[in-house]
Formats: C-alpha cells, structure tokens, sequence
C-alpha cells in the first residue's frame, strides 16, 4: 500500500504567514525604499582664466533634490558622516582652506538627536593661488566630494564623487574677464 503524505494545516499556516513578511524588492510602489539621492556637482571659478601670480575665487556646488539632504562638514551627531571636499592642484599652485555654508540643524525620525545638515543648493569656496612662474596654457583642479545622503527617514551609503575643474592660465598683465556672478556676486552696471 502506497502511503500519500499531505500538509497539515497548521503547517499551510505558516507557510502563509511566512510569506507575508518575506521583503519584495522588485515593488516600486509608493511604499518602495527611496533610491540614493542624484546630486548634482560643479565647479565654478570667479573669472574666464586665472593670472599667474595672483589669486583667483573658486567654488563647488551641489544641488541636493528635495526631499534629501547631506550631513553638514561639522555635523553634530556623532555617527554622521561628515560631508568633505578636498582639492588637488599641479605642483605650486595653492590651495586655501575650504569655506563650508552654515547648515541647518533638524530634527528627523531616525534620531533622537538634532543634526546638521545641507539642503538644497550647497556652496563651498576655496581660493586658488598660482605661481608667477606657473606655465601658461591650461591647468586641472581635481576635486573629490565625500558626502553621506540621507532622506527623512533613510540614510545612504556614504559616496565620493570627482570633478575636474580646468583653467587657463595667463600672464599677470593679461585681462581677465569675471564670470560665474550668480555664485560669487559680482557689480551691478
């Protein structure tokens, strides 16, 4: 005689309620984890090409979309991952300390701590020294952009992002021609 076995009910039970619980990732309804925050990045400098032996204003930008935000440099949890930004230039030329924006400090729901973060569009600025003796044609800023993005509820990976900002670089009785006003002010005509 053949023996048939079958699911006890019980058994059938779990196997539902097991189901239930079970992460589906591929759902990309209104209840599907947000995606890592899409910044955007820029350099900026305050005029068309750089003198030798002078001093030029510099800048990089983030754009932060709505709805996220990124630790400030000096954040005040401390768990949070510092936003960072550091520059590196051909041999000689200088580099100042970076100038970070005030953050806003918030409340969020997966803290009981306030935190310091950036929002929105984020602007840190730095000048830039060449050399008087500095080769003219076109030099490279490499830039690297450490930053942790969080939603209100849901923090990231943190990332680095790189940039190249190039430059012409002219002779010191050279005329340059001053750009980027929106980032670095400029006169009114």
């Amino acid at each position: 005689m053949r023996r048939t076995t079958s699911i006890r009910p019980h058994a059938l039970f779990l196997l539902a309620i097991t189901l239930l619980f079970i992460p589906v990732n591929f759902y990309a309804g209104p209840m599907a984890r947000p995606a890592q925050a899409n910044l955007g990045l820029n350099g900026f400098f305050a005029a068309d090409k750089a003198q030798r032996g002078r001093t030029i204003q510099a800048a990089v930008v983030i754009d932060i979309p709505s709805g996220y935000h990124v630790n400030a440099n000096k954040p005040l949890g401390k768990y949070a991952v510092p936003t960072v930004l550091r520059i590196e230039a051909p041999g000689g030329v200088r580099i100042s300390p970076v100038s970070y924006p005030r953050a806003s400090v918030r409340s969020f729901s997966f803290s009981n701590e306030q935190l310091a973060v950036y929002e929105g569009r984020v602007v840190m600025r730095f000048n830039v020294t060449i050399p008087a003796n500095f080769d003219q044609g076109v030099t490279e800023l490499r830039v690297r952009l450490r930053y942790q993005s969080c939603t209100d509820d849901t923090c990231f990976q943190p990332e680095t992002r790189e940039l190249t900002m190039p430059i012409g670089i002219v002779g010191a009785n050279q005329s340059v021609k001053r750009i980027n006003g929106q980032i670095f002010g400029g006169r009114k005509r």
